[in-house]
């Protein structure tokens, strides 16, 4: 039987009803209560790393999980990490670029509903995490949501409230399960041992246009931040309302070293500075990037690794290009 690390983080599949709102209580151990028969697939062990709602996580919390699978990733086959589903998507990307490569699986899960609630989707999934992560397929970092293996790099929140919480954004699901069954599509490459991370720089900012947005929140950010993302419009562009104060400002940030990454708010298909004037003006800039097919919850974390890592523009360059995970295809 295999043996399988479970790292626990809170999050709504370990929380119980308060006087003040569902809050996470339940350690690891309790979890695995609810679920007699994982005992039947593989040895657990259990660590519970902190207990808290996924809105309060940040990336020494990341930093803390990527250093729990370091620590004990020779003694065990494979992770599973319960997590709170708002920030999930952001955890399993950051993991994805601090334990590169993994060859054996790192599986987040969670839930919709706490786990001692009469309809509750966590007990599903918190045995279609074990399954996954004991599966000899399954490498990486990948979330088990609502019988869908969806690639960390790829995964985004898309519902609130349904059981059907999470999407595989310009990437086909990497499995399905069914009935306790693993159906495998597509097989991730991994190295023979992981590359392991250990430096963000957290300090990155990102902003969403809309129309008519005051130009000053731009200038405000890039004061303060060593890399500020902006969701824009489509394809992708920054408007000019009659003027250049906008380009005005992004070249007076790119001149004291900052750097600007571009991505649309769009959901899926990605961007395409080339397409209009409003973005083909920007291609091409020293300092510039474009996310295309990339989610946000990666560029986010992407930079944050890169930006932890060097200053070079070129090295700062060379890496976001380069796929990890398969997080970025199309470039262009």
């Amino acid at each position: 039987m295999k043996n399988i690390l479970m790292i626990g983080t809170g999050g709504t599949i370990a929380s119980e009803v308060t006087g003040e709102g569902l809050t996470p209580e339940l350690t690891p151990e309790q979890l695995m209560e609810y679920v007699p028969g994982v005992s039947e697939l593989c040895r657990v062990r259990c660590l519970p790393l902190f207990n808290i709602d996924s809105t309060n996580m940040t990336p020494a919390h990341w930093l803390a999980a990527a250093r729990a699978v370091r620590d004990n990733y020779d003694s065990c086959d494979g992770f599973v990490v319960t997590h709170g589903t708002d920030t999930m998507a952001y955890t399993a990307a950051a993991l994805s670029y601090l334990v590169q490569g993994s060859p054996k699986p790192i599986i987040f899960t969670g839930a919709q509903k706490p786990i001692n609630f009469d309809s509750t989707d966590s007990k599903v999934n918190l045995r279609d995490a074990f399954i996954t992560a004991c599966a000899d397929g399954i490498s990486g970092v990948n979330i088990v949501f609502n019988g869908k293996v969806i690639l960390g790099t790829r995964a985004r929140k898309t519902r609130s409230k349904s059981f059907q919480a999470f999407s595989s954004i310009n990437y086909p699901y990497v499995a399905t399960l069914q009935d306790g069954y693993l159906m495998q599509y597509i097989r991730q490459e991994a190295l023979p041992a992981p590359l392991f991370c250990d430096t963000l720089d957290a300090n990155v900012g990102l902003v969403k246009m809309i129309p008519g947005i005051d130009f000053e929140l731009i200038d405000f950010l890039l004061r303060r931040k060593d890399a500020v993302i902006i969701e824009s419009f489509g394809v992708g562009g920054l408007p000019s309302y009659n003027s250049d104060q906008f380009f005005d400002i992004i070249t007076k940030g790119i001149q004291n070293g900052k750097i600007i990454i571009m991505t649309t708010q769009v959901p899926n298909e990605g961007s395409d500075l080339a397409v209009y004037n409003v973005g083909h003006r920007l291609k091409g800039w020293r300092n510039v990037l474009e996310a295309y097919d990339m989610t946000t919850e990666s560029v986010l974390a992407k930079i944050m690794w890169i930006l932890g890592r060097t200053r070079d523009w070129e090295e700062i360059s060379r890496l976001f290009y380069k796929p990890v995970a398969n997080d970025i295809l199309y470039r262009g």
